[in-house]
């Protein structure tokens, strides 16, 4: 079974619960279709290749047409793995679709977080920060990191000023409000990582 499956976040808005009102995330997943299995045999592990999304043919390069027409799929415009117990009982053209999660009432869901660009502690970190008065001279800065002479040096890990998001994110045990089999929709209770059209991926929790 693939307990996994990949889509768009579409946004957000909110949806009656019988008298309470839930604020929701709508993923869009069209069909996933698999376009390689991997066993053990052929390459150490068990896995399924997915691809998804529209693209058009002339985006698709001669290395990738030959893999999708190998595969016997029209080509898709994002190629992902998800990693499956035993993938010899699925076979290339199967497709991984919301039914999978009508029964589901949890999962997690993994995305690349919004890009900030370059920001300092208190933004990327959250300190504190010195003084607002005029009389102090320490507004924004991270304060003292260093040593003296001994080790006269900085360690690494410390928090520092840097670049800030688009890191891969996972939100757990999010919970399925509703599946909307004919539009490919999934609503899932709360806010997911990235940003309108980010791809995400939507996996049965770990937790149950």
């Amino acid at each position: 079974m693939i307990n996994a499956i990949y889509g768009k976040k579409i946004g957000m808005t909110q949806v009656w619960d019988g008298d309470v009102l839930v604020p929701v995330t709508v993923i869009q997943a069209e069909p996933n279709v698999i376009s390689q299995v991997k066993t053990k045999e052929s390459d150490g592990y068990d896995a399924v290749q997915m691809a998804f999304g529209y693209v058009k043919p002339r985006r698709v390069n001669k290395p990738m047409q030959g893999h999708f027409a190998k595969a016997g799929i029209d080509p898709k415009k994002h190629l992902r793995e998800v990693r499956v117990e035993d993938a010899s009982e699925l076979k290339v053209g199967d497709e991984q679709t919301v039914a999978a999660f009508t029964d589901i009432p949890k999962v997690d869901v993994t995305g690349t977080s919004k890009g900030k660009g370059f920001a300092g502690v208190m933004k990327r970190y959250g300190f504190r920060g010195g003084p607002g008065g005029h009389g102090a001279h320490f507004h924004r800065a991270p304060g003292s990191v260093g040593q003296c002479a001994t080790p006269s040096r900085v360690f690494k890990g410390v928090r520092l000023p840097g670049h800030m998001g688009c890191d891969t994110v996972t939100v757990k045990n999010l919970e399925v409000v509703r599946v909307d089999e004919e539009q490919n929709l999934i609503l899932l209770k709360g806010a997911v990582p990235g940003s309108k059209n980010g791809v995400v991926r939507v996996r049965k929790a770990k937790a149950l």
